[in-house]
């Protein structure tokens, strides 16, 4: 089989490339390289004869028809988007470019293409899409997100990944593409730019900096390991039923505080301060705008149709991803050096034209 993974240079694509090269399938990895792009997330596979690369931006619709018509995938997975919650209160239209009008101009170049083959039954296009879509849920334990859940988004970022989960249902019924989308919780693992949560945790009480947690902490989420959610989204890519959604969650759902904790705790172990503990490092600061209370995925229909169960528990992931990160300074230092990095953004002022 052959893959067409877009953003396959960022943190999930990559691993769904490396996934996929060591399972045999023949994959090409779409990527305008932007600030979150990293081409030494698949050097584990670049030289490998199963592997090309792309550089091509999914706003540029002349050159996905290129892409498509060089290449002819099987498949198409479609992960590359703005993806940072902060980022997008900052410069909201940077996501609806990326998120809303690169993904349409994906299925115009995937329905293009499909046509052009004769409408093959076998061709899929895969949507990636977050959680994040379906709002915010109570403290209470039993609720959680399913594929009926209404859509409610409630930050720039998940309002564009609603639209364009909406563009995918649309060609679906109307053009009559093949189409499969799944919506994850959040990821953690490996790769994972020096952005988001846990890599900042990590590499601040590394440099003996403060750890921000916005507000008191109590926002919780559902993380799966990022090589758990790889393998998923191969799973539903082949074996997933047309038209249909599949939610992905880790089934390990924590604070944010909590999940700091248990990360200065590993910490302590593996690489000790002169003196107390890396959780003294913990600061509190003023809360993001509009920040969603809690998700929790179920996952009960990828279970029960597809056979898949994450097998990595959090305590064991955030092990793992602590390890590696002390273990790869030379994939993270030269990354700190990019555009906001170890700046505080998504404050709702800077979103003002």
């Amino acid at each position: 089989m052959k893959l067409l993974v877009t953003g396959g240079a960022g943190f999930i694509g990559s691993a769904v490339v490396r996934l996929a090269v060591g399972r045999g399938h023949q994959v090409v990895n779409l990527d305008a390289l932007t600030y979150a792009a990293c081409l030494e997330n698949v050097a584990p596979v670049a030289k490998s004869p199963l592997y090309a690369f792309e550089q091509a931006d999914i706003r540029d619709r002349a050159a996905l028809d290129r892409v498509l018509a060089a290449h002819q995938p099987d498949l198409v997975m479609h992960l590359a988007a703005e993806s940072h919650v902060d980022r997008s209160i900052d410069a909201p239209g940077d996501f609806i470019e990326t998120n809303v009008t690169g993904t349409f101009n994906m299925l115009e170049a995937a329905r293009k293409y499909w046509a052009g083959r004769g409408r093959p039954d076998a061709f899929r296009f895969h949507h990636i899409s977050t959680d994040e879509v379906f709002g915010s849920l109570p403290a209470d334990p039993s609720l959680r997100f399913t594929e009926a859940t209404p859509y409610d988004p409630r930050s720039p970022y998940s309002a564009s990944k609603a639209a364009s989960d909406h563009l995918v249902r649309a060609w679906h019924e109307t053009y009559g593409l093949p189409v499969v989308l799944s919506n994850c919780s959040n990821n953690y693992g490996p790769y994972h730019f020096p952005e988001k949560l846990i890599p900042v945790v990590i590499l601040n009480a590394l440099a003996g900096k403060p750890l921000p947690i916005y507000g008191d902490g109590s926002n919780i989420r559902d993380w799966l390991y990022v090589e758990d959610h790889a393998d998923a989204l191969l799973l539903v890519a082949e074996r997933g039923a047309t038209g249909r959604s599949y939610n992905i969650g880790g089934g390990n759902e924590r604070s944010n505080l909590e999940l700091v904790r248990t990360i200065c705790a590993i910490l302590d172990r593996m690489r000790p301060r002169p003196a107390g503990s890396h959780s003294d490092l913990i600061t509190f600061v003023k809360d993001r705008p509009g920040h969603d209370a809690r998700y929790a995925i179920d996952p009960g229909r990828i279970g029960a149709e597809l056979g898949w169960r994450p097998s990595v528990t959090v305590e064991e992931g955030l092990e793992r991803t602590v390890r590696w990160y002390l273990d790869n300074e030379a994939w993270w230092r030269p990354l700190l050096s990019r555009r906001g990095v170890g700046q505080r953004l998504g404050t709702a002022d800077k979103g003002m034209p």
